[in-house]
């Protein structure tokens, strides 16, 4: 029964850490992607500089907001397997 418990909650926080960390790298790739396009449209149309740049920053917040939030979600499952509840 025990080793049961101890199972299935370091199995959550094993799972907690490793959906965190594909997170990170998925938001990282997806911003590094998002800054590289930028910069190429930019290259191609100088004159489009200020809305290119305007759109990159909203989608990067975006971005960052989706992974935050995934984060936080990781981090509560991590917290309750661990026995400290909200």
């Amino acid at each position: 029964m025990l080793s049961s418990l101890l199972l299935s909650a370091g199995l959550a926080l094993m799972g907690a850490g490793i959906g965190a960390g594909i997170v990170a790298i998925g938001a990282g790739l997806g911003i590094g992607r998002i800054g590289g396009q930028a910069m190429e449209s930019i290259a191609r149309q100088p004159e489009a500089a200020g809305k290119v740049q305007t759109a990159m920053l909203i989608i990067a917040a975006l971005i960052e907001v989706v992974s935050l939030f995934a984060v936080v979600v990781c981090l509560l499952i991590a917290l309750n397997a661990g026995g400290l509840t909200f």
